[in-house]
């Protein structure tokens, strides 16, 4: 079944045995994580969780019903996570949906799958499995969601606040939230003793946003300068930066990957950068970069960006050292290609 995000939330705090998969996909990682968080509480604590993900999956598809059907050896409930699923996943959520029994949920992550993909389509087919996409909240939703998130932490914020918050994060829900635990925290607020959050307190405590160096960082990654990405790229790790830059680096990842896959049939650099409408300042530099990557690479450079944002919001890693790294290998990935 086809389900709206707020629809699959609440399914999933209070999930009920005929539903065999949670499917969230969609580019808002950082929302699907925390909604796969909800199903973890919602099965109390002490339940055991296994992680999984897409690659597994693909060289044992028929694992997942497995482990859906297999008792825990203590008798505690358990479900199963897996992240970064897609398209190879399809014939293992096939064999669990039709395995004769799976008494453990699976909720899954999927930022690359689309809505037109054989699998959502047969996750929405099913009756025992539920689908919602969720994508990147911006402008006036990417505020709404911020302000919710402060309100859930006790935090009434004003004197555009909220705006700046959104814009220092990228719209990253994770982040958002941790900014938003810091300025909680300085207040001592909390949903039962609320407290203001005005310009001059976010500007003592939240984020800060850099975009010129968040620009320069993205440019030098997709030019194939590794000695200047790096320097860029360890200033905003300092500025805990990391994320929005990588949510960023991403969109011109994928909007370049569109036009060159109209530049390998056949159309000039120049002519598809003007059917784009780039900014005319930033021509020249995206007539370089179609003609230095493929469509392939391109592919695989916003996989790697993924991968490192999958790492600064889990707990407990060097995230922002991760991000730096991948980051700096597309720098070197592209000069190679120059």
């Amino acid at each position: 079944m086809n389900l709206k995000p707020a629809q699959m939330r609440a399914r999933l705090e209070k999930p009920d045995e005929g539903t065999r998969l949670y499917l969230l996909y969609g580019p808002d990682e950082s929302g699907t994580g925390e909604l796969a968080a909800v199903l973890q509480r919602a099965l109390g604590e002490g339940v055991e969780r296994v992680d999984m993900d897409g690659a597994m999956l693909k060289a044992n598809p028929g694992r997942l019903a497995d482990e859906a059907a297999s008792m825990s050896l203590f008798g505690d409930k358990r479900f199963i996570r897996v992240t970064g699923m897609g398209e190879e996943s399809l014939e293992a959520v096939t064999l669990l949906l039709n395995a004769e029994r799976a008494g453990n949920p699976v909720v899954a992550i999927a930022p690359s799958l689309r809505k037109t993909g054989k699998l959502v389509k047969l996750v929405e087919s099913a009756s025992n499995a539920a689908a919602a996409a969720f994508y990147v909240p911006e402008g006036a939703d990417a505020v709404r969601l911020a302000a919710q998130i402060a309100r859930e932490h006790g935090l009434r914020l004003g004197g555009g606040c909220a705006e700046r918050l959104v814009a220092a994060t990228g719209g990253d829900r994770a982040v958002i939230v941790r900014e938003v635990e810091k300025l909680a925290l300085y207040l001592d607020a909390a949903p039962e003793r609320p407290a203001d959050c005005g310009a001059e307190v976010f500007d003592a405590v939240g984020a800060v946003l850099d975009e010129s160096a968040m620009g320069a960082a993205i440019e030098a990654v997709v030019g194939g300068d590794p000695v200047t990405a790096g320097v860029e790229l360890a200033a905003i790790a300092e500025d805990n930066l990391a994320i929005p830059t990588l949510r960023q680096l991403a969109k011109r990842l994928i909007a370049l990957a569109d036009m060159r896959r109209e530049v390998e049939s056949g159309d000039a650099a120049a002519v598809v950068v003007k059917r784009h409408r780039v900014f005319w300042k930033e021509e020249a530099a995206t007539i370089r970069a179609l003609n230095r990557w493929n469509a392939a690479q391109l592919a695989r450079a916003v996989e790697r960006v993924r991968t490192a944002e999958r790492a600064i919001v889990a707990r407990g890693n060097a995230g922002a050292i991760l991000a730096e790294a991948e980051g700096l290998a597309i720098a070197r990935m592209g000069q190679r290609l120059g």
